[in-house]
């Protein structure tokens, strides 16, 4: 297995919402914001390579939407999704397959784009089989007035249209050393994948836990539509993790790709920062 980082670019939210109960005063020494409490966040995916299977793990928020919109996400970075596919030595054709974890904009708009005529919307990947989250697409589709705003169905429902979805309906394993399992804190049927990878299984943390700064227990970010089963899902995990020395991958921490963990008087915190290819 082959692990590839593929950075799409970054995006800005409001740093009270990211970090839920947690004071500023607390979270701002780790997780710096601007002057408009806007904190700086990553979207970074994750290509996984077996052979001729090519996985890809979620894929940004795209280019579809208008100007307004991107404005209001305050976009930056010099990455984007087909630059990093690139730079990895793939193409779009090149993906088999594209675990969504979720279909919040940020995590599946690049799975979707325009033709070449903007006359219709059809699958970024033509060759890929999709996965999400049977409970999840369900949600999407009739979402709750909370969550609504972060789903646009043109980004998921043109896969759909054109046959390319595949639901998973439990945790279970998709391809050898690939593996997801469900939450439901941050929002219903959240896939999170456990990579078997040198040895070690690298989770691709998604909005479980957006950044290490999100490890400690009261870390739970505003968005979570469960945030007491975000807890009690943050505590099991954590425990797990430590217990099987996990790799954390954070999709949206702009300052540390992954982490280890280590029990302290306070509880579980990381215990050294590392970025994947040092593994």
């Amino acid at each position: 297995m082959e692990l590839h980082v593929i950075n799409t670019g970054n995006l800005k939210l409001d740093g009270g919402a990211m970090f839920g109960v947690v004071p500023k005063v607390m979270w701002q020494k780790q997780y710096p914001a601007d002057e408009n409490n806007l904190c700086n966040w990553s979207m970074r995916c994750l290509l996984a390579v077996d052979g001729d299977r090519k996985i890809l793990i979620d894929c940004g928020i795209g280019d579809k939407q208008n100007e307004k919109f991107f404005s209001n996400m305050h976009l930056n970075g010099d990455d984007n999704l087909h630059s990093s596919l690139e730079k990895a030595g793939f193409t779009a054709d090149d993906i088999t397959d594209v675990v969504l974890t979720h279909l919040h904009f940020d995590h599946c708009g690049g799975a979707v784009k325009y033709n070449e005529d903007k006359t219709a919307l059809v699958p970024a990947f033509k060759n890929a089989t999709y996965w999400i989250g049977k409970e999840h697409w369900e949600l999407a589709n009739k979402p709750n007035a909370r969550e609504k705003a972060s789903f646009l169905k043109e980004n998921y429902v043109p896969l759909y249209e054109a046959g390319k979805i595949n639901f998973i309906t439990a945790s279970s394993t998709l391809f050898p050393g690939f593996h997801v399992k469900i939450f439901n804190g941050h929002t219903a049927g959240q896939i999170i994948p456990h990579i078997e990878y040198k040895g070690k299984t690298v989770v691709y943390m998604a909005d479980l836990m957006p950044a290490a700064v999100h490890i400690p227990l009261p870390y739970v970010i505003s968005y979570d539509t469960q945030p007491l089963v975000s807890l009690a899902e943050k505590e099991s995990f954590l425990n797990e993790a430590l217990e099987n020395d996990y790799i954390l991958f954070f999709e949206h921490d702009i300052f540390n790709e992954c982490c280890n963990l280590q029990q302290t008087e306070k509880g579980i915190r990381a215990k050294d920062f590392f970025d994947l290819k040092s593994v």
